[in-house]
């Protein structure tokens, strides 16, 4: 018989639905019996004991909040009983032992990248345009339209289609419904594609570049090198106004900063310095068709699987995220940290009490007081507006089971594994070190994403139990579902389901090796996660504003 409820660490003093329960059930666990006071929905949370005001809330084996008045036993826990809380945390000597996984069914294994001069290895290969102000983003929405119809990277054609069919049942006084118009369903995908080994053509549409603070433009600048510098991408066009605050200069020399010997492709187009717009558009395009030619030159070659750089991320959590997604993706990373790979984990203001933890596991002092004074300057700068990491669960997160910050944070962590941490980043910064590294974003699904790719991520699992379409114009990302129900219900975004964990039918071990080989196709191009196929190419730089 499967179980009904689970309790993730003996410390825990609450147990988690795997089902939903009735009122007046009683549930039995380790030889105790449990009577409900309420139903308990799938991924919720119920009480093990009588609890009173003040008393503090463990699970995960940490604290996750206090109870805010008397509780009995067998009750929900809620945003009415249960607040925030966290232990505070400190630098403290830590000789972290770490049981490093069985990876011999792994050992000698290779992926098929594209091997960079610098010995950098892409997992794609794409061509990037890059504006260096919103001024821009008209002209860059007229190339991709121009080069996606004729060069068969659009993903658009079916929804052209059925409304070419609304026009003409609308033009016939036929009624307008998904019922009498099944062609959206059966209209097929065009993939003519005129050059085979160009993944993509991508562009980074985006609001700054100007008339925010210089401090902005100048950690776009660095974002905008760093995704030039990718590893994933071949070749850069990048169009300017010419009178923003972000010049031209600003951007060439962050990308020779970050990397001196940068020798892609890089062509720079600036519109005042233009005889007109169509001249402007006419040799962007013309420059970087040229360019698409001899980036189709290159090909993928086998490479070890120390190559990868593997970014860990979540959204749309829900009270499984903690249980089986984080957990399997956090053993991929220890296997890929294992191997000699990267792993980055990021969201800082969802690594919310599991900070001393993660400071126990940073190898080097200096790297973990640097995610301290990181963490406290974030934390700070939250407060000092009204807001803070405690107010960092969304309603869904929240009506699924994520009562707490220090609940959802501490399931969050998951994904990171349990190697130690190498390094700690900020924001823009690369990752160079093997094994695991913190880089610092918010927690923002395409604003994490943004910033783990600019870290040199060249794969990105995302673990949801809600459901979303967030993806990356450069770094493919790999959509792993909490549950059962979301792998069915949104079966056209997700990639990998851990709901057999839910069931008891598979470990976490066998979902994270099997997450691994997932990983080794798509960054082989023997798979195409959905959200590449779909064009989901959601970029939001952070201005290093609060942001959760």
């Amino acid at each position: 018989m499967k179980n009904n409820v689970l309790k993730i660490h003996p410390k825990d003093n609450v147990l988690v639905a795997l089902q939903d329960l009735k009122k007046g059930d009683v549930i039995s666990f380790e030889d105790i019996h449990y009577i409900l006071q309420e139903d308990i929905p799938a991924k919720h949370k119920f009480f093990m004991q009588d609890m009173h005001f003040g008393d503090e809330i463990y699970m995960y084996g940490v604290l996750v909040g206090k109870a805010q008045f008397d509780i009995p036993q067998g009750s929900i826990m809620n945003t009415d009983n249960t607040k925030h809380a966290v232990e505070p945390y400190h630098f403290r000597p830590s000789n972290y032992h770490w049981e490093k996984p069985d990876v011999s069914k792994f050992e000698g294994r290779t992926f098929n990248g594209y091997l960079r001069p610098d010995g950098r290895v892409g997992t794609a290969n794409y061509w990037l345009f890059i504006p260096t102000v919103f001024c821009e983003n008209r002209n860059l929405d007229v190339i991709k339209e121009a080069l996606y119809n004729e060069l068969g990277y659009s993903v658009t054609a079916k929804y052209k289609n059925f409304t070419h069919q609304l026009l003409k049942a609308y033009e016939k006084g036929e009624t307008l419904d998904l019922s009498s118009l099944e062609q959206l369903n059966t209209i097929t995908e065009q993939s003519d594609r005129v050059f085979k080994h160009v993944d993509g053509i991508k562009f980074l549409n985006h609001q700054g570049g100007c008339g925010g603070i210089r401090q902005d433009a100048a950690i776009l600048s660095k974002l905008l090198a760093a995704y030039a510098d990718h590893p994933n991408v071949a070749g850069i066009t990048v169009l300017s106004l010419g009178c923003q605050n972000l010049q031209l200069n600003d951007l060439v020399n962050d990308i020779k900063l970050r990397n001196p010997n940068f020798d892609k492709p890089l062509y720079l187009f600036e519109q005042q310095q233009s005889k007109s717009e169509e001249q402007l558009l006419k040799e962007a395009i013309l420059q970087t068709f040229i360019g698409l030619t001899e980036i189709n030159k290159l090909g993928r070659q086998p490479v070890p699987l120390s190559k990868l750089t593997l970014g860990v991320k979540c959204g749309g959590s829900d009270g499984f995220s903690g249980i089986s997604a984080n957990p399997a993706v956090g053993y991929t990373a220890d296997l890929l940290v294992a191997l000699g790979g990267k792993v980055l984990l990021a969201e800082f203001p969802e690594l919310c009490g599991a900070e001393q933890n993660l400071i126990d596991r940073t190898i080097d002092p200096n790297a973990a007081n640097k995610f301290i004074d990181l963490m406290t300057a974030y934390s700070n700068a939250a407060e000092a507006v009204g807001s803070g990491f405690y107010m960092n669960p969304s309603p869904g997160n929240i009506r699924d089971g994520l009562i707490t910050d220090a609940i959802k944070s501490n399931g969050a962590a998951k994904k990171g594994g349990t190697s130690p941490v190498v390094d700690v980043l900020d924001y823009t910064e690369e990752a160079t070190k093997p094994g695991l590294n913190l880089v610092c974003t918010p927690g923002n699904d395409v604003e994490a994403t943004t910033g783990k790719a600019a870290a040199g991520a060249t794969l990105i699992l995302f673990t949801t139990g809600l459901g979303t379409p967030t993806g990356n114009p450069i770094c493919p990302v790999i959509k792993v579902a909490t549950n059962n129900v979301l792998a069915t219900k949104m079966a056209d975004i997700i990639d990998i389901n851990t709901g057999p964990i839910i069931d008891g039918d598979k470990s976490i071990q066998a979902m994270g090796e099997d997450i691994l080989e997932y990983c080794i196709k798509a960054a082989s191009g023997e798979i195409t996660p959905k959200a590449v196929q779909l064009n989901q190419d959601d970029f939001i730089p952070w201005k290093r504003g609060v942001s959760l």
